[in-house]
């Protein structure tokens, strides 16, 4: 296997590499460029890069003029401030124009670790799926991080990728691998559970899938990257196959990723849905592994949320 690699140091080197081959590419940062790694694209195309300061409100609004000028706008910030800050200036300055955005917000999550509850966003997918007409795409590795932001390029309107801080495993180094916006990708099959993951938490998921086996359960592993717009035909195909999900995510378990597999099941083909991640709670200040493991956000979370799947599936 691969060294791990965080999907912000995936992101820099892809939007270097993109900037190359995409002339109309410009990034815009808020004061830091050596956290979001974009400072590899300011070094290398030093006129299409701006920084902004610590104004991301006005990033924001000057990247909406960028693309109504015909360019490429990523707008690369933590995910708090990104999310957070400018949440308006994203609603009204570039959703509700459709505009060509692309907003990249780094060290989103948990495992932000020491920076704490105030840096800590788990909040953020929740905010960007409400905003009309924005895709939300939460990579699983350096390889789909980098196959995100291709596609975002290709794809004509607003959107928003998340990156992490921490290193993870590369699990998407196969000749098969495929990204496409709003297609899950399965990652192995079974007949009594199947766990949908999207982040760091898929290669969780994976562990988790190999942990239940020593116990007889067999659990399939979806990797939905795409949380907006989701991958309903494949949701329904799993539900019809297993009859109970556990999702899981780095993220408060409302409004994300689970949200949106619970909303899209119950209106069509409803089974138990169990969700796996941050419990409506902020985060602390701490090392990003030791955090991690006092929120459960690990493989043994979701086998714990899996067995109570199955008690709620086998006492309909």
């Amino acid at each position: 296997m691969a060294d791990k690699i965080a999907t912000r140091e995936a992101y820099g080197n892809a939007i270097c590499e993109f900037g190359g081959v995409y002339k109309d590419i410009v990034v815009l940062d808020a004061d830091l460029a050596e956290a979001t790694k974009t400072c590899m694209f300011k070094k290398k195309y030093p006129e299409r890069f701006f920084d902004c300061g610590i104004a991301e409100n006005n990033m924001t609004c000057v990247a909406a003029g960028l693309a109504t000028a015909g360019k490429i706008p990523f707008v690369s910030t933590f995910a708090m401030f990104a999310a957070g800050r400018s949440f308006e200036q994203i609603r009204n300055s570039i959703g509700y124009p459709h505009l060509n955005v692309k907003i990249c917000a780094t060290h989103a999550g948990i495992s932000v670790g020491e920076d704490g509850a105030t840096h800590q966003c788990n909040e953020d997918i929740a905010l960007m799926r409400t905003i009309p007409g924005m895709v939300v795409i939460n990579p699983s590795d350096a390889v789909e991080a980098k196959a995100a932001v291709e596609a975002v390029i290709k794809y004509n309107g607003p959107a928003y990728l998340r990156f992490g801080r921490l290193p993870i495993s590369i699990i998407n180094d196969n000749p098969d691998y495929k990204f496409e916006i709003g297609k899950a990708i399965k990652m192995a099959d079974g007949i009594d559970v199947t766990i949908v993951a999207n982040g760091m938490m898929v290669e969780e998921a994976l562990i988790a899938r190999e942990m239940l086996f020593s116990e007889g359960i067999s659990a399939a592993v979806i990797n939905m990257h795409t949380v907006k717009p989701i991958d309903t035909e494949m949701l329904i195909a799993e539900a019809q196959q297993t009859g109970a999900i556990v999702t899981s995510e780095e993220h408060n378990v409302i409004g994300g990723l689970g949200s949106a597999v619970a909303e899209a099941l119950s209106e069509i083909c409803p089974v138990p849905v169990v969700r796996h991640g941050v419990n409506d709670e902020f985060g602390k200040s701490g090392p990003a592994k030791a955090l991690l493991e006092h929120y459960s956000l690990n493989a043994r979370g979701i086998c714990e949320k899996v067995k109570i799947a199955l008690q709620l599936k086998n006492s309909r």
